[in-house]
């Protein structure tokens, strides 16, 4: 091969190398710069889009929410942890539905006051279904009421689908760990403690898988 053609050859796959490099190298930065971007934008997302709540305490008001309920939410909040607890965050003219759902769906811990008038509340129950549906960690407290006593009731307004949703939902609470509570002869600052190291110690378990 003559000599000036050789000396051409090389320098055609010189370029072509020199092509192949840059372009590698042009890839790998857009590649570092497209994750440095979505990181920067993960974490200005977790800053400002920040759920309702944390945990969503789902009660009876009527039976629980002067005492376990708004106690353990008043714990829970001086110990930074948003809640939820509808009379503490809603106001006048809030639609109900959106307003409880929205915490819902946004919270990672439910805890739910099972107490003996609980299952005569449609929202208590609804509230109840939609925790396990969107599979959320549920620390079920049974205050003043035993798991068996807690059915159902067909009273003529929920259809049947709406039915069998609720039963469920609360067959699957009562199957839940959890913890019970006499307000006759039991003590109140145990319960609130053990109430609150459940949430704390489940916020923690869920934090840590999320890192994985």
């Amino acid at each position: 091969m003559p000599l000036m053609q050789t000396h051409f050859h090389q320098n055609y796959t010189k370029s072509i190398y020199c092509y192949i490099y840059r372009k590698i190298q042009n890839t790998n930065i857009i590649k570092k710069l497209t994750k440095l971007i979505e990181e920067a934008m993960q974490r200005f997302y977790r800053k400002i889009v920040q759920p309702t709540c944390q945990v969503f305490i789902n009660h009876r008001g009527i039976d629980t929410k002067k005492n376990v309920a708004g106690l353990l939410y008043k714990d829970l909040t001086n110990m930074g942890v948003r809640s939820f607890l509808d009379s503490m965050n809603m106001k006048p003219g809030d639609k109900l539905f959106h307003h409880i759902d929205k915490a819902i769906i946004g919270c990672k811990v439910g805890v739910t006051v099972f107490s003996p008038r609980y299952c005569d509340s449609y929202y208590c129950l609804h509230e109840l279904a939609l925790l396990m549906e969107t599979k959320k960690r549920v620390v079920p407290i049974f205050f003043d009421v035993k798991p068996s006593q807690l059915m159902v009731k067909d009273d003529g307004t929920c259809s049947p689908k709406q039915l069998r949703r609720f039963s469920l939902a609360l067959e699957e609470a009562k199957n839940t760990v959890g913890l019970t509570f006499d307000p006759v002869n039991g003590d109140w600052s145990e319960l609130l403690k053990d109430a609150t190291d459940a949430v704390i110690m489940n916020l923690v378990e869920i934090q840590n898988n999320n890192k994985w």
